[in-house]
């Protein structure tokens, strides 16, 4: 055996035991299985460094400190709140939509311990758990009946297997859109059992694909709203109300898939424009679908509105019972229903449309007076300037918002060194790197943040 391998083996035997380690590092915050997984995660790589020759001394040591380090994360809980200073309102990433801590708070309270979920406290008897929202959705999009379940791709999938299983439903080449990971439309068509029909083209297509497509197997036409990406120039779309004609003329239902979807009126706020979900149901849509974390404000859901016989139809599918929401998400939800008084005028506990109606002009004055809170700050050139940002998570694609930015720089501490300065704050912000410097957008931070952004700042700005 050469000397090498003699001493591998040697300091594969100075790594402590698990045992050792919890006499010397006991944990009683968190599970003791927990701990021990990652102990023996840690040992294991550690291992693999001495086998790769990059570990030759002071194992134990090195062993005992790499666990400490680690302790530090896995303490406390994974989840935590973070500053998004990136000007996406609806990032994915972080949650999409953002919820008002006291919507948060009371849908929980109302839920504490138990809770009418699925109980008709009138006669007693057996309830609908639909019941708490489906009266909102529809005032509020028009439709004869609606439900809800855990995001909108169940809602896609769960609509398309009840309505068109096994049978033919027409789509235009132009809408087979990816909007993310494994959510490809003719992906999810697969999925829901039921035979896609390409009409059209990329860029074109016209009624008469749509007529000429439908025969004796044809169980529906999709509309499926290309909300992260738009076609322009040469191009062609069949508008829902045009579409609802030939549906109507062959009695078959018009589904549609908004994405996004939106109750409110943009337009009235001075926002980019997005059709409400009711002009769809208005334009002869028999079921609509969109998201309940994006331009609604609400928790992660999957809506469904339109036809009392459709929505049934769907409620019976054994799927439905696979996808539905629980108490606590409905509690929210309902909530954050309640906060279109009208299409105009909602509440300022919906946090989402709150900072979208932020403008550019109480964005400089909250950056002017978060710089003036860091003047003592030195070494770094702290400035504010105008900026563009998206609404996120494919909702307005092509539209850019008013915001304002916090432009840090240095002469001494790169960009990237920053960022990662404000990801290890004891509350992280994540910005973004721009033209050589490290941003903090506005258009994203609620009100009650702006001081721990501020502590932030002084945190890593040293």
């Amino acid at each position: 055996m050469s000397k090498n391998n003699v001493n591998v083996r040697e300091t594969l035997k100075n790594i402590p035991s698990v045992d050792e380690i919890l006499a010397e590092l006991p944990l009683y915050s968190i599970p003791l299985d927990f701990y021990k997984y990652h102990i023996n995660n840690i040992l294991s790589q550690i291992r693999k460094d001495i086998l790769k020759g990059e570990i030759k001394s002071n194992i134990k040591k090195y062993c005992i400190q790499k666990i400490k380090d680690n302790n530090k994360n896995i303490a406390v809980n994974s989840l935590k709140p973070v500053i998004n200073a990136t000007g996406i309102i609806l990032h994915t990433g972080l949650g999409r939509a953002p919820i008002d801590k006291e919507v948060l708070i009371n849908g929980i309270k109302k839920t504490y311990p138990y809770s009418n979920l699925e109980l008709d406290i009138q006669n007693g008897k057996r309830g609908d758990r639909n019941y708490h929202i489906k009266g909102l959705i529809n005032s509020l999009c028009g439709g004869e009946d609606s439900l809800i379940v855990n995001n909108n791709a169940a809602a896609v999938i769960l609509m398309l297997n009840s309505v068109s299983k096994n049978k033919e439903v027409i789509i235009s080449r132009g809408q087979l859109v990816e909007i993310g990971g494994s959510f490809r439309i003719p992906d999810i068509m697969s999925k829901s059992q039921c035979k896609m029909i390409e009409v059209g083209t990329t860029n074109k297509t016209h009624l008469k694909d749509y007529s000429n497509a439908i025969n004796k197997k044809t169980s529906a036409i999709l509309y499926v709203h290309t909300s992260n990406y738009k076609v322009v120039g040469f191009s062609n779309e069949i508008e829902v109300s045009k579409l609802s004609k030939i549906s109507k003329k062959h009695n078959i239902p018009l589904l549609v898939d908004l994405g996004s979807g939106s109750i409110a009126d943009f337009k009235s706020m001075g926002l980019p424009i997005e059709k409400a979900v009711s002009k769809y149901i208005s334009f002869g849509a028999d079921v609509v679908t969109f998201s309940g974390d994006k331009l609604l404000g609400g928790p992660q859901a999957g809506i469904l509105t339109g036809s009392k016989i459709l929505i049934n139809q769907i409620c019976k599918n054994s799927f439905y019972r696979a996808f539905r929401c629980d108490k606590i998400r409905l509690s929210i939800m309902e909530t954050i229903l309640r906060t279109y008084y009208t299409v105009n005028d909602i509440s300022k506990s919906n946090l989402t449309i709150k900072l979208f109606q932020r403008t550019q002009n109480d964005l400089h004055e909250i950056g002017k007076d978060i710089i003036d809170s860091c003047s003592k700050i030195k070494n770094y050139k702290i400035s504010l300037k105008k900026s563009f940002v998206e609404a996120g998570s494919g909702s307005l694609p092509t539209e850019k918002i008013l915001s304002y930015s916090i432009i840090i720089k240095s002469k001494n501490v790169k960009p990237n060194d920053i960022y990662k300065r404000f990801l290890s704050a004891k509350v992280p912000v994540i910005g973004y790197i721009k033209e050589d410097a490290f941003r903090i957008d506005l258009k994203a931070i609620p009100s009650d943040q702006i001081i721990h952004l501020i502590s932030s700042m002084k945190e890593c700005l040293i």
